[in-house]
């Protein structure tokens, strides 16, 4: 399974089953940086592991160029990333 930064992905496992977060970053190839900018935020994102993650098949460009080129990623960036594609799912 691939996921790399910018990847919009939900969660198969723990106490945040369910839920949508966007990738921030892949560690060590069995780790991933989680944040949704709600209750996991940038500055504290969570480390889960890729089994426990199930790719939504959407990817954020915007957030995955911002990653790439170093620019820090905001709060309201992910929120606002995140709502477009929960309204996208929802119709």
């Amino acid at each position: 399974m691939d996921i790399f930064a910018g990847d919009i992905v939900y969660s198969k496992a723990g106490r945040d089953k369910d839920k949508v977060f966007v990738v921030l970053s892949v560690l060590e190839g069995q780790y991933a940086l989680l944040a949704d900018g709600r209750l996991r935020r940038v500055d504290k994102p969570k480390k889960k592991k890729l089994k426990h993650l199930l790719k939504s098949g959407h990817a954020s460009s915007y957030i995955a160029e911002k990653l790439s080129e170093g620019m820090k990623v905001t709060n309201p960036d992910l929120k606002k990333v995140l709502a477009e594609f929960l309204n996208d799912v929802d119709a």
